[in-house]
């Protein structure tokens, strides 16, 4: 049976590192645009998602939303509770498809993880949920390992590209506009942005001035 696919989201003020590039309009409409590719891809694999929001906002899908606790206090609520297994991904994974998602949900072992650069965690899958919480931001990557040990949870990495590469800088343009395919490529497109190749790199540059700032 696919899981529930819980999805941490922040709708208002999103992804701060990239306000050089994008206004703040632009970057919640982007950050939305992420979040559906990610939506798409949970349901390409028939998982249920459900958004664990900083806030209400217009939405289709089952909302969690994040009153007065941060995400890990919030997760830590909800585990316990879940009956059957539970898939966290966040929602800046505008990469991420359904066959990257079934191989995570398919794991032999009790519970998979899917790094991020930084020492992040973007993925975790857990058939035992209420054994396990989560501990995010900093190096939640080598925590998460360490808690799936103290709880004695069999636990495989899942080396994925497309669930491994996070937007939050400039820098990550180059990867969503070269392998993306969803609406998120086509938001950056509609904006502008473009790759580019200077002595032997890509970059990204807009072709239109941004629109000023809130």
């Amino acid at each position: 049976m696919c899981p529930h696919a819980l999805i941490p989201f922040k709708p208002a003020g999103p992804k701060s590192r990239l306000s050089g590039v994008l206004s703040t309009e632009e970057r919640e409409a982007f950050a939305r645009a992420m979040l559906e590719d990610v939506i798409a891809a949970v349901k390409d694999v028939n998982c249920s998602p459900v958004i664990v929001a900083t806030e209400l906002f217009d939405s289709e899908d089952i909302q969690i939303t994040i009153p007065d606790k941060d995400l890990s206090g919030t997760l830590n609520e909800v585990l316990p509770q879940s009956v059957g297994s539970i898939l966290i991904i966040m929602a800046d994974l505008p990469l991420a498809t359904g066959p990257a998602i079934k191989r995570v949900i398919t794991t032999k072992s009790d519970m998979a993880i899917v790094p991020g650069r930084g020492g992040g965690t973007n993925v975790i899958f857990l058939k035992e949920p209420a054994k396990f919480h989560v501990d995010y931001y900093g190096m939640s990557y080598l925590k998460h390992k360490k808690i799936a040990e103290e709880a004695g949870l069999s636990c495989e990495v899942i080396d994925s590209f497309v669930l491994h590469t996070d937007i939050d800088e400039k820098e990550d343009f180059v990867e969503l506009l070269t392998h993306g395919t969803g609406k998120s490529r086509k938001y950056l497109e509609d904006l502008g942005f473009v790759l580019t190749a200077e002595n032997g790199r890509v970059g990204v540059e807009r072709k239109q001035p941004p629109a000023p700032s809130a």
